[in-house]
């Protein structure tokens, strides 16, 4: 389904909740671009550098006591990272693109763009251990601890980088439970969503 209007759709999601599969299946029922980790490589493309030394730093937390910012510049390989993605998502927006997000603040730096709807995705925990144990061959516990793991380094990474707290209903347009519909079921009701929110657009 092709749109005449700008749609920007931001998908946060907690780890092994298929957050980003959910994002995939969006982005190809709408027909639109998928920025994830690929715009790691985008971003590296534009600077001339390569996408494996940005990747090093990418979604690190920002630490204000180990490096100094001085007329908007940071001393900070990681908030630097950050900033050329967030730049990138920014100037794609500017330009009137419609596209798919996931993660990378994308519900605070896009927020005053219209066409922005902002989606966040969780899971039970006993869905995502699943989960991640059957895709990374990890035992319960490994997934569990990797799961904690992920999502702590998820919310150190936007929290330092928003006023707004990762994961809270407030952050977000809406709040899904991807365990409750499960991932075909979670589409087809986002898509409901967003086709309203669509058509109230000016």
């Amino acid at each position: 389904m092709k749109t005449q209007k700008q749609v920007i759709i931001s998908i946060g999601r907690e780890f092994g909740s298929a957050g980003h599969e959910i994002a995939e299946r969006i982005a190809k029922r709408y027909g639109l671009s998928l920025y994830d980790h690929n715009l790691l490589r985008e971003v590296a493309d534009s600077h001339n550098v390569s996408s494996e030394e940005l990747e090093i730093f990418d979604e690190m937390k920002h630490n204000k006591f180990l490096y100094r910012t001085v007329k908007g510049m940071s001393s900070s390989p990681a908030d630097n990272v950050a900033l050329m993605q967030f730049n990138f998502l920014r100037e794609k927006a500017e330009k009137g693109e419609s596209f798919v997000v996931v993660g990378r603040c994308s519900e605070t730096i896009l927020k005053d763009y219209p066409g922005l709807i902002s989606i966040f995705v969780l899971g039970n925990m006993e869905d995502k251990i699943a989960r991640i144990s059957r895709l990374y061959g990890k035992t319960e516990k490994e997934a569990e601890r990797f799961i904690k793991e992920k999502d702590r380094k998820r919310k150190k990474y936007h929290d330092s980088h928003c006023k707004t707290k990762w994961s809270e209903t407030h952050t977000y347009d809406l709040s899904l439970n991807s365990s409750t519909l499960g991932i075909e079921g979670s589409v087809d009701f986002l898509s409901e969503y967003i086709d309203k929110r669509i058509a109230r657009m000016k």
